[in-house]
């Protein structure tokens, strides 16, 4: 196998030598011109290396696991800074739960970034630094934002599962973050960019330092990144919810100005604004300066007050040391703190008296700013003054240490390694906007003109002091606020999360014997691991005193023992039709306190029949345990956005089903749902009226399980130098599958496929009103994903104008299948939006001399989006489908094409400078409509993970 294997050589050289390279999709690069054979002297130096999926140390970097490996070269020529960003662009990367344009989103993993690889969830993709676990959630999410960009080696992508080698959410994949460990001398870097629009700036600056001789390694680096606001209003297709679709159609039924209801007539008082300007109110203590009727006017466009990217701050140190304290047993240890800060801006509340439905506030009849006195009165109105903003500090603390060393036994080399690894993650959240409902029950109690003509709380009779309470003249609108009534009302509310992890595990590995094709090789280790947590909400706010959403605290812990087993047998080598064939097995048993014990399998093998071919094939059983807040989870009020099926205009009346169960629920054919105001509502996908609840943990929740196969070819054809090819079928099915189900989900479930248990998860009031919906954590159904995954790599031969090394990648999803029970109908969502068919990635890279140059093309397919009505944004009008929950009708949306380029230069004093721009041609995001609905941006209908526009950059880097 003499191209193939130089290829594996010259690679695994690079590294156990050079610290890594570039793989794509588990290719590997053949020899770099001038350089066709390896020297014996380079032979002599070759080390074993640990490839991610693998326990077992050997010199072949070509495993029976697909890997990704991108090196620190690599992310340098994609201009990003954050780790997140980077890992988005792959092509196996799906929909982030939590994206930049997600601010209404109240979780406290709001503001990081997560990698959600083949969209079976974050949660489910295992992040390693140096092979070691990393930090995560309460709900077993790993913020990568806080890993510094600048400070990593590689990045190696394991695309398969992996529970027998690391245990618990290495499900649809691992992701080890490689970070530098050997440096002599000094490094700084910077980078600046900026959207072409004049915002979304990016800053990237690190300084790096170290010293590595025969005995000792020392390395010491800090980073600051920082990405400013980009706010919904600065752009047209961001601007209104569903962009060009009846702009109105996202307008909010509760404007600011006050709303009030009195002998069965809505009053709204007369003002000079629009939804989108605030304008002035009259005065608003007579009756006679109110209209009857909530009119155009009176609605607001909320996504003026919203962010459409929010703001993130990154400030980290890092210290990584080694000390060889014998020629076989060296001490390492490092430690990383890391703070990221971030906030999210979205509109001012939309307050009624019923917000909270357990306390709720009216207008007193003695208030002085009550236009029909004697009479207490229940209102409507959005406090624009005070946009609701939350901030939120995640400081990250690593620390691992342990020792490692080597030893020959049975005549062949072992390694071994045991250590103790610490993850601490705190996350404080400050909140201002949502409005303290005890003092807003003062402020419209009664009130009075006093002597100095100042509208005093409490009566003549009976004052009360200024100081203790402000009277809030809530009906006449911002023009009508103080600052000091505003002060009052406003709730100011803290909380608090955290999550630590201790690590204890020990590992070796090493050859047993040999058999005619090699070394049977062998790894083993024991893990010990203790998790716990809290999450302890504002006290206010928790007891159902404020308008934000009323949670309960979140307070658990657990504890794990494992041991593990790998085996490698290579059973042929060098015969007629088999050059070589290996086979590898790894078992893991996992003990639980919380739920019991579980024992998962993995079976692989490499088959070479020729020189120039490699298959290669895995079956793997997984799991993932259930985290702190699926078992111990308080639970919190939401307004979910949601459309009802029995709606008569956007629902799913034209499904037979739906319409059945709509009469036999006792809801009229023209039945509409409403929005705040009362009225029909002019869109898809509104925000519910009246909370409903989600997120209570079960402590019965069991594990999920999971079955991966996968079966690939690496092909390195010898007639052509430099190519390499891989092609990889993948199939990832998970059961007893941990659901936190969408209010959208629920009513689907329902109308459309009649489940009874959904049926039961909410009431409706005595208009048909959804009310009372509940959603929580459960064992439900199961999820299945196939698909196919292409990689080409081509370092064409050297010409005089320079290198130039092609190289593609390609994911085709066939199957992404879901179903709510084990009785339910499985929905295939293949084609929609979230899961195009296909998403590829091309570049092409160019060197000659010290200047370089790199073009990348992003293709995003094709996908199935919702229609706005018959006739706009549906250009399959008569689609429908049993997969398709959303009627008949659909909009397929196009694909997407971005073009991105960087160009740089080495100067003479070790330092080089590029300049990039992504999206070069300024292709904007098509509009899409299931990109709100489905909650993945909170302002509008653009997909959040595609560029606004045209993104300019200036890297520097230098060395010393």
């Amino acid at each position: 196998m003499k191209h193939l294997g130089n290829s594996k050589l010259s690679t695994a050289i690079r590294l156990g030598l050079a610290m890594g390279a570039l793989t794509i999709a588990g290719a590997v690069y053949a020899q770099d011109a001038g350089s066709d054979q390896p020297s014996q002297d380079s032979a002599k130096k070759l080390e074993t290396i640990t490839v991610t999926g693998s326990r077992i140390r050997s010199v072949d970097v070509e495993t029976a696991q697909p890997v990704i490996s991108l090196s620190q070269a690599d992310i340098q020529k994609t201009g990003l800074t954050n780790v997140g960003d980077i890992l988005q662009n792959l092509t196996i990367t799906g929909q982030p739960t939590f994206s930049k344009a997600a601010v209404l989103t109240s979780n406290t993993e709001e503001g990081g970034q997560y990698v959600n690889l083949y969209n079976l969830g974050e949660n489910r993709t295992l992040v390693l630094v140096n092979g070691k676990r990393w930090m995560t959630s309460l709900n077993g999410y790993t913020d990568v934002s806080t890993i510094p960009a600048a400070l990593i080696d590689r990045i190696e992508i394991l695309k398969d599962g992996a529970s027998s080698i690391y245990g618990s959410d290495a499900v649809a994949g691992v992701v080890n973050i490689i970070l530098k460990d050997h440096v002599n001398g000094a490094s700084v870097s910077g980078s600046i960019g900026q959207n072409q629009g004049g915002d979304g700036t990016q800053q990237a600056y690190s300084f790096t330092v170290g010293n590595t001789t025969e005995k000792s390694s020392l390395v010491f680096a800090a980073t600051y990144n920082k990405t400013s606001t980009v706010w919904a209003k600065d752009r047209d297709i961001t601007r209104y919810t569903y962009g060009p679709y009846e702009e109105s159609a996202g307008y909010s039924g509760t404007g600011p100005w006050g709303r009030f209801t009195y002998n069965g007539k809505t009053y709204v008082l007369n003002h000079t604004g629009d939804p989108n300007n605030i304008g002035v109110g009259a005065d608003a203590t007579q009756l006679s300066n109110y209209h009857v009727g909530v009119q155009p006017n009176d609605y607001f466009n909320a996504t003026n007050q919203m962010m459409e990217q929010l703001p993130t701050e990154l400030k980290s140190i890092f210290t990584e040391g080694s000390y060889k304290l014998s020629d076989n047993v060296t001490f390492k240890a490092n430690g990383m703190y890391a703070e990221r800060d971030s906030s999210t801006q979205v509109a001012g509340y939309p307050l009624k008296s019923t917000s909270q439905p357990n306390f709720p506030v009216y207008i007193s009849g003695q208030s002085y700013y009550n236009p029909v006195p004697g009479t207490d009165l229940s209102f409507v109105r959005r406090i624009t003054e005070l946009p609701r903003v939350t901030s939120e500090s995640a400081k990250s603390l690593h620390f691992d240490a342990g020792f490692e060393g080597d030893f020959e036994f049975l005549d062949h080399p072992w390694n071994w390694d045991a250590g103790f690894d610490y993850n601490k993650y705190d996350v404080d959240s400050t909140g201002t906007g949502n409005i303290n409902l005890l003092n807003l029950q003062k402020a419209l109690g009664p009130s009075f003109l006093n002597s100095q003509g100042v509208v005093q709380c409490g009566t003549a009779a009976n004052p009360i002091a200024l100081s203790q309470c402000v009277p809030f003249n809530i009906l006449g609108g911002p023009s009508a606020s103080t600052k000091a009534a505003l002060n009052y009302i406003m709730a100011r509310e803290q909380s608090t999360s955290q999550s630590i992890s201790k690590d204890f595990s020990a590992n070796i590995t090493g050859g047993l014997f040999e058999l005619p094709a090699g070394t049977f090789s062998f790894a083993a280790g024991v893990e010990h691991r203790n998790a716990n947590g809290y999450d302890t909400p504002d006290e206010l706010a928790s007891a159902g005193y404020t308008t934000d959403l009323a949670a309960g605290a979140t307070v658990g812990s657990y504890t794990t023992n494992e041991a593990y087993v790998e085996l490698n047998a290579p059973l042929l080598k060098d015969l007629p039709g088999a050059k070589s064939l290996d086979l590898d097995v790894a078992s893991r048993y996992s003990h639980y306190s919380n739920f019991g014990s579980t024992t998962n399998n993995k079976y692989s093998f490499t088959y070479s029949p020729i020189e120039d071919l490699m298959l290669r094939g895995t079956f793997a059983k997984g799991f993932r345990a259930p985290t702190l807040g699926d078992l111990f989870g308080g639970g919190s009020q939401t307004f979910d956005n949601y459309t009802d099926p029995c709606d008569a205009k956007y629902g799913s009346l034209s499904n037979p089903t739906v319409a059945k169960n709509c009469a036999a629920a006792g809801l009229p054919a023209n039945f509409r749902q409403t929005d705040t105001a009362g009225n029909a509502v002019q869109g898809p996908n509104q925000q519910s009226t009246t909370p409903f609840v989600t997120g209570a943990g079960n402590q019965y929740l069991q594990p999920e399980h999971s079955t991966t196969r996968t079966l690939g070819l690496v092909y390195s054809p010898h007639y052509v130098d430099g190519l390499d090819m891989t092609l990889d079928y993948y199939d990832i099915k998970i059961t007893n599958v941990i659901t936190a189900i969408d209010a959208n989900y629920v009513l689907d479930q329902c109308y459309q496929y009649s489940v009874q248990e959904f049926c039961s998860a909410f009431q409706r009031d005595a208009n048909g009103q959804v009310v009372n919906l509940h959603r929580g954590n459960a064992n439900l159904g199961w999820l299945e994903t196939t698909g196919y995954n292409l990689g080409v790599n081509y370092r064409l031969p050297a010409f005089s104008f320079g290198k130039f090394v092609f190289n593609m990648n390609v994911n085709y999803l066939d199957d992404w299948n879901q179903a709510s029970t084990d009785g339910a109908p499985a929905i295939n969502y293949a084609g929609q939006y979230g899961l195009p068919h296909w998403r590829a990635n091309l570049g092409l890279d160019w060197t000659l001399g010290k200047w370089g140059a790199t073009w990348g093309i992003r293709y995003y397919g094709a996908f199935l989006d919702q229609c706005w009505d018959e006739t706009t944004h549906c250009n399959m009008p008569n689609y429908t489908s049993v997969n398709w929950g959303y009627g008949t009708g659909a909009n397929r949306n196009g694909a997407i094409v971005f073009n991105d380029a960087q160009v740089r230069y080495q100067l003479p004093w070790k330092a080089q400078v590029s300049f990039g721009m992504r999206d070069i041609f300024n292709k904007k995001p098509p509009n899409t409509i299931s990109a709100y609905t489905g909650g993945y941006n909170s302002s509008g209908s653009i997909d959040p993970t595609l560029d606004l526009g045209r993104y300019i950059y200036l890297q520097y880097n230098q060395q010393f």
